[in-house]
């Protein structure tokens, strides 16, 4: 593990940023102190890496807060040349840098495939985590209409390695944001206009996309092993955002909850409005970080379930 600084954004604690190798991989972490003995709060999402989770971090000054780079994202890179990350490698890094924080078992906020990372970890080691809150897992598996939504997550990295990123970043916006079950003939709609979606019209030739090529796939088709979620010593939450009602990502949280026989928590927001990006300061994080002290300080039979 390897130590280096970095700063944070006006007003919050400044990360230490370290490095993990894994197998098969080198993982960039960034830890913030915190003036509790509370455990530590992991903020993990995938691809979607630690920049975009500063703002909500900033919002637990109370508690040490971690982020990562997943594996093939941003710092964080692969050292054995593959093309694709699992869900199931994701667990196993989540899990040795569970390892190396030594603090016993954390609280795990996880997002999208985030999320779905987060899941495996806690079905092979629950004694790791002690609440897990999966915010809108993209749960393809689980849905009523998994086979046409499978095949419609195929046709999205299918699109990006015929036609590059443009063309496969707007089927993927198309898909994640159609409202209500997918139908058969999904595919064989005409795909969207990339212009449209402000996205290159050209193709520049990369095929090493970090969602398109690396995660899609593996995380939408991943099968969950519900009985070990179910059987668990972790607290697990599925969580959906109020704002996103009917999409794909939010239908993975409902039905992730209803095969656990739980209800789904809802948090103010949509399925990312409360990380940072590139187009100003997330809408939604205080609202997200009220809700979710709410969630972590509940009883696992007394978490409200209402927005």
């Amino acid at each position: 593990m390897s130590p280096a600084s970095a700063a944070g954004p006006p007003g919050m604690t400044t990360p230490q940023t370290h490095t993990l190798e894994t197998v098969g991989a080198v993982v960039t972490y960034d830890v913030r102190p915190g003036s509790s003995a509370e455990p530590p709060l992991l903020l993990i999402g995938s691809p979607m890496a630690a920049s975009g989770f500063d703002s909500l971090a900033a919002r637990f000054p109370d508690r040490p807060v971690v982020t990562c780079d997943p594996r093939g994202a941003e710092r964080s890179r692969r050292t054995d040349g593959a093309a694709e990350s699992t869900p199931e490698e994701h667990a196993d890094d989540l899990s040795r840098l569970i390892a190396t924080l030594g603090a016993g078992p954390v609280d795990v906020f996880a997002s999208s495939g985030g999320a779905v990372n987060a899941l495996v970890l806690v079905a092979r080691h629950p004694e790791q985590v002690r609440t897990l809150v999966a915010h809108e897992p993209p749960a393809v598996q689980l849905l009523p209409d998994r086979e046409p939504a499978l095949a419609a997550c195929r046709h999205v990295h299918e699109t990006y390695r015929r036609a590059g990123f443009g063309a496969g970043m707007a089927e993927f916006i198309r898909l994640v944001m159609h409202p209500g079950p997918v139908t058969d003939d999904y595919v064989e709609q005409p795909g969207p206009d990339p212009a449209a979606f402000g996205l290159p019209v050209g193709d520049d030739g990369s095929r090493d996309d970090v969602l398109l090529a690396q995660n899609l796939v593996s995380c939408t088709h991943h099968e969950y092993d519900l009985d070990a979620l179910r059987r668990a010593s972790t607290r697990v939450v599925a969580a959906v955002g109020e704002g996103s009602a009917g999409q794909l990502a939010h239908r993975g949280g409902l039905a992730l909850a209803e095969r656990l026989g739980t209800t789904a928590v809802v948090f103010p927001g949509d399925h990312g409005s409360f990380l940072d990006s590139d187009y100003g300061p997330p809408a939604d994080v205080d609202e997200v970080a009220a809700r979710l002290r709410e969630v972590l300080a509940g009883d696992r039979d007394t978490v409200p379930a209402g927005g």
